[in-house]
């Protein structure tokens, strides 16, 4: 897999830029086939900084319901992989370059 085909998006919310800056540790939404291994190279060959260690978790899918004026509306959100990766002491990526 290309680490294009990885990687989907950097997962931005106050608790992610909390362990940013405290941790080192960034999250990401990546391909529910990707392992760690992967995931390691997809990290260091796209932001090209040193990757010590990656951890990952699967959110389930939710079901969800809204009221319209046509009815309720049901359907469900799909599950995805989260993946938290630290990186070395001293080294950083810039999520917000390309925003």
């Amino acid at each position: 897999m290309k680490p294009s085909d990885i990687l989907i998006k950097p997962i931005l919310t106050e608790k992610a830029n909390a362990q940013q800056e405290s941790l080192r540790r960034y999250a990401f939404k990546v391909a529910r086939k990707a392992n760690k291994l992967e995931i390691k190279k997809a990290i260091e060959s796209f932001y090209g900084v040193t990757v010590t260690d990656v951890n990952t978790s699967v959110v389930p899918g939710k079901n969800k319901s809204r009221f319209t004026k046509a009815g309720v509306i049901s359907g469900r959100k799909p599950a995805y992989k989260k993946a938290f990766v630290t990186v070395a002491e001293g080294e950083n990526i810039d999520l917000y370059s390309n925003i």
